[in-house]
């Protein structure tokens, strides 16, 4: 009995030990080390249409923090680079929050089309697809950075031609290292959908 309880006690502590090694090394370690691929080129594309695709809201309907850190891009990005329409895709209560804080940042309520009934990337890419069918491109595709290598290639298999301009959002919340474990979690996240999306024929 007690060579039972000694194995499973050396088994807890190794259990213990792995995991304080994963967590110690994705703190010290820059996430864009080994997620800094998903990103692809950081050019800065021009066209008529930027699409900016939502994350998450808060149950207030707030936005989320990956949402929110494209909609600060997708408001830079607008005022620096000439679009003429910007497309919000997400669920009705993303996309409303998105739309209300890219007006305030002064994006013309006008030139806003909001694509409301989408919870997936795949979503995303098939039913903005659907509302670019009547826009003039280019279409310039801005979305987290991590999240660009898996929604740029839902698009264009969703028959939709995009140039992506990924935002800055792994980049800037790992300079503070108490963020990297969450970082850590959102791309091994990541890399499960992507594995998803691959046997789904999606990508």
């Amino acid at each position: 009995m007690k060579g039972v309880v000694s194995r499973g006690l050396r088994w807890i502590a190794r259990v213990f030990f792995c995991l304080g090694f994963v967590l110690a090394a994705a703190t010290l370690v820059p996430p864009q080390w080994y997620g800094g691929f998903l990103t692809g080129p950081w050019t800065e594309p021009r066209g008529n249409v930027l699409v900016v695709l939502g994350s998450d809201a808060l149950d207030n309907g707030s936005l989320g923090e990956n949402t929110f850190w494209r909609c600060v891009f997708a408001a830079d990005v607008w005022r620096d680079s000439g679009f003429k329409q910007l497309v919000v895709s997400g669920d009705a209560v993303t996309t409303a929050a998105m739309r209300d804080y890219l007006v305030w940042r002064g994006v013309p309520r006008e030139a806003i089309v909001t694509e409301d009934r989408s919870s997936s990337t795949r979503e995303n890419a098939v039913n903005t697809a659907k509302v670019a069918g009547g826009m003039t491109g280019p279409f310039v595709l801005l979305t987290s950075d991590f999240h660009m290598w898996r929604a740029s290639r839902a698009f264009a298999k969703a028959g939709m031609k995009i140039a992506p301009r990924p935002a800055p959002d792994m980049f800037k919340r790992s300079r503070d290292w108490r963020n990297r474990w969450k970082i850590f979690l959102e791309l091994t996240g990541e890399f499960v959908k992507i594995g998803y999306y691959r046997m789904r024929g999606w990508i």
